[in-house]
């Protein structure tokens, strides 16, 4: 399951068929350098899978749209430990001086996830009496706005794209009766899902820093 949505899967299915027919290169097609194709497809074949599942629902909430408020600096400081974390590994790769296994492999660690996940979820609830930035992006509709909460409407905005990811998650695992899923998604999204994962009694989780020792 991949970073597409539903809605994309005819597309999908047709470059998945060229791929695994070898009729296609990835370096050809718009963003054939992603996750998606260099990650989702390879392993599919690699593991002679006939289908790749879109399981995305795309909403865009940019981080700098809380961006004012009571206690904003907790969320801003967490912000900041995030990029100066995330930056110095991402320009690793970029210079060749860090694997692309490795990069995954260290982002993924309980400590990334838990940092990224907090700053997401946990954060932007100690923020109250603000206002989202004209200058932010949000293209998720949930109504009226409680500006005394801000920081709690914000984490809303994520928390009900992830709910939709989830929902298609487990519709496609039941219109497909699958045994076993491998999901590929960004970093951000792996905690939240995780939890509703595991809270879900049909479901046992491997994560992927087992999955890579």
């Amino acid at each position: 399951m991949v970073e597409k949505e539903p809605s994309e899967q005819k597309q999908v299915d047709s470059l998945y068929k060229a791929y695994r027919e070898n009729t296609l290169k990835l370096s050809e097609i718009e963003y054939g350098s992603s996750e998606t194709y260099q990650i989702g497809f390879r392993l599919a074949k690699m593991l002679n899978l006939e289908t790749v599942y879109g399981i995305d629902h795309y909403e865009s909430t940019s981080q700098s749209l809380l961006s004012s408020g009571k206690n904003i600096d907790i969320f801003k400081n967490g912000l900041l430990e995030l990029m100066n974390t995330a930056r110095p590994m991402k320009k690793k790769v970029q210079q060749d001086s860090l694997s692309i296994y490795d990069y995954i492999k260290t982002i993924n660690q309980p400590k990334f996830i838990d940092l990224s996940h907090n700053l997401i979820f946990n954060l932007p609830a100690y923020v109250i009496n603000g206002k989202f930035s004209e200058n932010g992006t949000n293209t998720v509709d949930i109504g009226k706005i409680d500006e005394k909460y801000i920081g709690a409407e914000y984490i809303t905005l994520f928390y009900n794209r992830n709910l939709k990811i989830y929902s298609n998650i487990l519709n496609a695992q039941l219109d497909h009766n699958s045994k076993r899923i491998f999901l590929i998604m960004g970093q951000l999204h792996i905690g939240v899902l995780k939890d509703l994962l595991e809270a879900n009694p049909n479901y046992k989780i491997i994560t992927t820093s087992e999955y890579l020792n």
